[in-house]
């Protein structure tokens, strides 16, 4: 049987250690910084610094693994995804967030909040809101969905994965919270309930991208648009901050619903859920997705035939659905 590619990603804990300290002693250096007249490029680039340290990490400890950098590049491509998962990933977030800007509006919240917000809500320093909206969802991603949520999953279910690594996102996030002008230092001052939505709100988000991520095959693009996507939501338009605990509860919801109904992939082992899907003779990822050359209706993508069988003529695409 041989083995599922994420399986080769064998570090967890070093990778998130690394990817954890490094932006943690730049950020915080970044917060003294912030409150010194002058040194705002310096804080600029200490804070674009601890963004890509993650993915500086994976760099490194990928730099002899030639296999690994593979699979990662192979992974940073829409090919094959059904667009329906495309879809969710670059408009999930802002439909409930819409959806979550209506209830609040049905409990009293004035309807202004749809309208356009004309600009981010913070900046740092040199660097705008737009810019740090856009740039960390791709630095993120290409870490966390590069290496890490992969790493975790070689010895836990993605559930636990999921828990796991929505803890250490929270405390990675921590040193912005001092950090003049960040999101997260507006989001401490709003008060302690929206400080605590912000943690909680990871355990939704996470569970439905990491749904998506290993629906799909892995993809790192996917996760770098429902990221994208997160970002940008609450920045649109003129949101009122209790109307993100509605949206909070909103994907509670939902993420319960898409346990229930798909509990194998959540809840099986990484050796129970490699060995069934290779006795249904579905893909275990032991090649990069390129190599591919049959659909898979369940995940929406290209998978190879089952071994010892070599088709006579190219298959003709049956419908993909998500």
């Amino acid at each position: 049987m041989p083995v599922p590619m994420y399986a080769r990603y064998t570090s967890p804990w070093r990778f998130f250690g690394l990817a954890t300290a490094i932006p943690w002693a730049l950020w915080f250096v970044a917060a003294a910084t912030s409150r010194v007249p002058g040194l705002e490029p310096v804080t600029t680039a200490l804070a674009l610094a601890g963004l890509a340290a993650p993915f500086g990490v994976v760099l490194w400890m990928t730099r002899h693994r030639p296999d690994l950098r593979r699979d990662i590049a192979a992974r940073l491509t829409l090919r094959g995804v059904s667009w329906r998962w495309i879809l969710f990933a670059a408009a999930g977030m802002q439909i409930a967030v819409l959806v979550g800007t209506a209830i609040s509006v049905l409990f009293g919240y004035s309807a202004d909040q749809f309208a356009w917000r004309g600009g981010a809500t913070f900046s740092v320093e040199l660097m705008s809101g737009w810019v740090a909206l856009v740039v960390a969802p791709v630095l993120e991603e290409l870490a966390w969905h590069s290496y890490g949520t992969d790493a975790l999953r070689t010895r836990f279910s993605v559930f636990t994965t999921s828990m796991i690594f929505g803890v250490i996102w929270a405390v990675w996030h921590l040193p912005l919270a001092f950090l003049q002008g960040s999101s997260q230092q507006q989001t401490a001052a709003e008060g302690w309930l929206h400080a605590l939505n912000f943690p909680v709100s990871m355990i939704p988000f996470v569970l439905l991208m990491n749904w998506m991520y290993y629906r799909t095959g892995r993809n790192v693009l996917l996760t770098v648009l429902f990221h994208l996507g997160a970002n940008l939501s609450t920045q649109v338009i003129a949101t009122h901050p209790d109307t993100e605990l509605i949206v909070t509860g909103l994907l509670l919801v939902v993420t319960a619903f898409v346990l229930a109904r798909d509990r194998a992939l959540f809840f099986d082992g990484p050796a129970r859920q490699h060995a069934g899907r290779a006795a249904e003779g579905l893909p275990t990822q032991a090649c990069p997705l390129g190599r591919t050359v049959v659909r898979d209706r369940r995940v929406g993508l290209r998978r190879a035939p089952r071994r010892g069988l070599t088709p006579a003529a190219p298959a003709r695409p049956s419908a993909v659905t998500a």
